[in-house]
């Protein structure tokens, strides 16, 4: 396994490397005025920044703050390019529908479904933009040598969790141990505190449990494992062992009582006034609390503890990859809104991410707190075209089979139905 990516967090949320961001690439167009796109290979022809471009994103609620103030400052840098962001609430699905009807943005998040085989069918080589050298998870969104897809930014799972809650619950340290944890829910709700908020009925925010079952393996490459095995869905296996968990949070009444009136945006403002304690997320979400209402000071972020050894263990994964249209109109000016993105926007730096950028280090507090817990780090590798088939095959969604798993009356028969289904796409597809 690769070891730069431990390298890269630890290195940078311990805060001991200085800045060394590069001024190559960073001087202003003017409008009129040609702008060179660098490449690591060879340098491209200069081009002019101008026309219209739209990025589709699934951050609804930055629409009408950060990101309009992105559109403004791309825009007094390129003054003939503007910018218009897309927010769409169902994101996948509807990314999906439009890649299928070619109707796609000048730029997306590219869903996690599309396999590298088919990033040139869609997508735009991103090389002549001068990141390749200078960018993690490069290889990721690549093909045959060509760099289809840059990450929007990487995050660790765990825990993000209310201090103000904790202490008023009675809990003085962060749980250490599985036993320790539900302890701390049991203290929580005997106050009044929903201890998890799961989101359930929006189903996304419960893919952390299928991230947290690469934890419970130590497989960083557990989807693609998945592929060669005929029943990955085994009783005592590492889907099991999570959602078990999961399952023990809500049967013991530590989750929202009405799992099927849940609601993402609500719950960002509960978990910040203390109505709820905690989330499994990325750490991405910690700067979505405080700007709810809590403070930096107030919000903490810990791994979650699956078993009873006391040894930390987290999953590091790249979020999105940002893919430029190969059939944009504006072609130059997309792919000038992405190098922007990258180096001048801030944008990990607000959304909490851990920067794709190698030499820029991450800014959240929150960070350095869970990395001074030593947690063994977990590099999720990207899922091959292998897993990719099977999986879209029989649709399998990672989040709605931790719902069916919870709300199954007997969890072994939902566990069992997914390993049909994992047979039969297999099938199907060896027959082609």
């Amino acid at each position: 396994m690769k070891k730069w990516l431990s390298i890269m967090v630890i290195t940078s949320l311990a805060i001991t490397i200085l800045s060394a961001c590069s001024k190559e690439d960073k001087e202003s167009a003017r409008s009129g005025t040609p702008v060179s796109v660098k490449s690591t290979e060879a340098p491209v022809e200069a081009v002019k920044i101008q026309g219209k471009v739209t990025l589709a994103t699934n951050r609804t609620d930055l629409i009408e703050t950060n990101l309009k103030e992105y559109a403004e400052q791309f825009h007094a840098k390129y003054p003939d390019a503007t910018v218009e962001f897309q927010a769409i609430k169902d994101y996948d699905q509807t990314i999906k529908i439009r890649m299928a009807s070619n109707e796609l943005p000048d730029i997306i998040l590219i869903p996690g479904t599309v396999k590298n085989s088919d990033l040139p069918t869609f997508f735009a080589p991103l090389d002549d933009l001068g990141l390749n050298d200078r960018i993690y998870f490069k290889d990721n969104r690549s093909l045959d040598g060509k760099l289809y897809g840059i990450s929007s930014g990487s995050s660790a799972m765990g825990i993000t969790y209310n201090k103000k809650a904790f202490q008023l619950a009675g809990i003085t340290e962060v749980p250490k141990t599985l036993d320790e944890f539900l302890a701390a829910c049991e203290k929580l709700k005997a106050k009044g505190i929903i201890p998890l908020a799961t989101n359930f009925k929006d189903k996304w925010p419960l893919y952390g449990w299928d991230q947290e079952a690469y934890v419970v393996t130590g497989d960083a490459g557990l989807h693609n494992s998945m592929a060669k095995q005929e029943a990955p869905f085994a009783v005592d296996g590492p889907h099991w062992k999570a959602f078990s968990i999961l399952k023990t949070l809500v049967d013991k009444g530590y989750t929202e009582k009405d799992l099927m009136s849940t609601n993402w945006e609500a719950s960002k403002k509960d978990v910040a006034s203390g109505k709820m304690a905690m989330y499994l997320l990325g750490n991405w979400v910690v700067p979505q609390v405080i700007d709810n209402g809590s403070t930096t000071e107030d919000v903490g972020f810990f791994p979650l503890p699956l078993d009873n050894t006391g040894n930390a263990k987290a999953i590091i994964a790249s979020d999105y990859f940002y893919g430029v249209n190969k059939k944009s109109a504006n072609l130059p000016a997309a792919k000038a809104l992405l190098k922007w993105i990258v180096e001048e926007s801030g944008y990990s730096d607000f959304a909490g991410f851990i920067p794709v950028l190698k030499d820029k280090k991450p800014v959240l507090k929150q960070l350095a707190d869970f990395m001074a817990m030593n947690p063994t780090m977990i590099e999720m590798q990207a899922d091959n075209d292998e897993y990719l088939a099977i999986s879209n095959k029989m649709q399998f969604d990672t989040s709605a089979f931790a719902q069916d798993a919870i709300m199954g009356d007997d969890m072994k028969k939902v566990f069992a139905e997914y390993d049909k289904k994992w047979q039969d796409a297999k099938k199907s597809l060896e027959k082609k």
